[in-house]
């Protein structure tokens, strides 16, 4: 079969799936997305029985909803896979890398989010937690501010307490992008170190980093940029006031009429691992599953908020992960036999699945059956056509290029609605999903760290000289054997699939046809 008609194939398969655009119901559904930072697949007991961190919460919510085994974010870290969530447009066809310290906003101008999409429909939007999608730190810095450092060879670039008018309103964040509120300190372990408010600094730094400050790190490194901080800032208090924030939001709903979208991106467990005390052996997985655990905590207490607000019985919850878990579980697994990423092969920026596959529960009462289970290929670039459906909005052909509807699915649909998928953390290596199949367009799938110790002690081959893989992932999904020398076929059928959903600039079913 060519390229041409396979893609044809893929698009067509995905168009009759999904129903057309309908008229929003009367009552539109309140959005609560949760969204963890470096979570494993393996990490939940309701993704993996043999688990060695207890997640009652999320267990809980799976049981209530629906579980997707096959979902993937758009990419292997932070900034593009936030991108593609808010944008329904893969982070690739844009940019690769994350947003570094004090970075411009990765948005382009006049871009329509999904934020902006909901408040269109009457919603109040809030986000709350992780940005790292940037903000116009220009706006704020002082006339003839220099970096520290920057003129130095391999320095990182420094900025210092003074370079910046924190009185002033910060350009570019949240606020620009549709939500009308915001509370974070954007990144955990980037500058600046303090609360925002909206677009405005709650306590202004006034010193550089000083992790000497801080209680002790419970697991590996601060892994913090140097750059200013506010007095008293304290990391382990991250969570737990996001935390506070966003089950007062959400209580701050009771007794409203108007339809709310939450996005409450969670700082965790992403380094520093920094779970507090009363979270201290709570796994058999050390200070990164007490960490997990931690998180989990949070989700109960905003659920339990949401029940209290008297909106749960109308409100889709939707619970992911940005991408899979840091090159620390490699140890992790030595030291107390959990791999984070079970049963997949791959970590954190990784091509292979391990880098992209995460979790995906999505609870909607009265439409999702609980308990169910759908082995179907979704992404997180699919929600914002999902919810255009769902809230009757009818998408311009510039926005959401990649997204596809997943209502069918949720209304317990099994025709699949996506049969490809792109996934990508670098410019130097892409893979391509076709049905079963995967192909990774690299001489292998690392791009995080490789352990050979590891892969000895989970059985996989030693490396071959390929300049390609290929899996089948219905016999062989943690990706030991690469069967590429055997189907150059399909080899050349994925490689013209791939260059062909790069070079046209989308890959929605709704845009196969052209404009009327």
């Amino acid at each position: 079969m060519s390229s041409a008609a396979l893609l044809r194939r893929v698009l067509t398969a995905a168009a009759l799936a999904a129903p057309p655009a309908h008229a929003a119901p009367a009552r539109l559904p309140n959005v609560l997305i949760l969204y963890a930072d470096d979570l494993g697949y393996g990490d939940l007991g309701c993704y993996h029985a043999g688990s060695r961190i207890p997640t009652p919460q999320l267990d809980r919510l799976a049981a209530s909803g629906l579980r997707f085994t096959d979902a993937h974010s758009s990419s292997g870290v932070c900034t593009p896979s936030r991108y593609a969530l808010l944008t329904g447009r893969h982070h690739w066809r844009d940019f690769h890398g994350i947003v570094n310290a004090f970075g411009a906003p990765i948005f382009r101008p006049g871009q329509l989010t999904l934020p902006e999409m909901l408040r269109r429909r009457g919603y109040a939007t809030a986000a709350i937690g992780k940005w790292h999608l940037g903000w116009d730190w220009d706006a704020i810095r002082r006339p003839g501010a220099q970096p520290r450092g920057g003129g130095k060879a391999k320095a990182p670039q420094e900025w210092g307490p003074d370079a910046f008018d924190w009185t002033k309103p910060i350009p570019g964040g949240p606020l620009a992008r549709g939500f009308d509120h915001y509370f974070g300190d954007d990144v955990i372990n980037f500058p600046p170190y303090c609360w925002i408010e909206n677009d405005r600094v709650v306590t202004a730094p006034d010193r550089p980093l000083d992790t000497s400050r801080f209680k002790a790190i419970k697991e590996g490194n601060w892994e913090s940029r140097p750059g200013p901080m506010a007095p008293g800032w304290d990391p382990y208090e991250n969570l737990p006031t996001l935390t506070r924030r966003g089950v007062a939001y959400l209580r701050a709903r009771r007794g409203s009429d108007q339809p709310f979208f939450l996005y409450f991106a969670f700082p965790s467990p992403h380094a520093p691992i920094i779970p507090n005390d009363a979270f201290d052996g709570k796994s058999r997985a050390g200070a990164f599953g007490d960490f997990v655990h931690e998180t989990d905590d949070s989700v109960g207490q905003l659920l339990r908020a949401l029940e209290e607000s008297g909106h749960a019985g109308n409100t889709l919850v939707l619970f992911s992960a940005d991408n899979g878990p840091e090159r620390y579980a490699y140890a992790r697994d030595e030291r107390h036999g959990h791999w984070s990423s079970h049963p997949l092969r791959g970590l954190k920026r990784d091509l292979y699945e391990g880098g992209h596959r995460v979790p995906f529960l999505v609870r909607w009462p009265g439409v999702v059956r609980p308990g169910t289970v759908s082995e179907a290929l979704v992404s997180q670039v699919d929600v914002m056509a999902t919810l255009a459906t769902i809230t009757g909005h009818t998408l311009p052909r510039d926005a959401a290029e990649d997204s596809h509807d997943l209502l069918p699915l949720l209304r317990g649909g099994t025709t699949p609605v996506r049969t490809a998928h792109v996934h990508n953390t670098n410019a130097n290596g892409y893979a391509i999903r076709a049905g079963d199949w995967v192909l990774i367009r690299a001489k292998d799938g690392y791009v995080s760290a490789r352990d050979r110790a590891w892969e000895a002690r989970h059985g996989y081959p030693a490396d071959d000289a390929a300049e390609v893989e290929l899996y089948q992932l219905r016999e062989d999904l943690g990706q030991r054997h690469n069967v590429a020398a055997a189907h150059p076929a399909k080899v050349a059928e994925l490689t013209a699939l791939l260059a062909q959903l790069r070079a046209q600039g989308h890959s929605a079913p709704r845009l196969a046809a052209p404009p009327r």
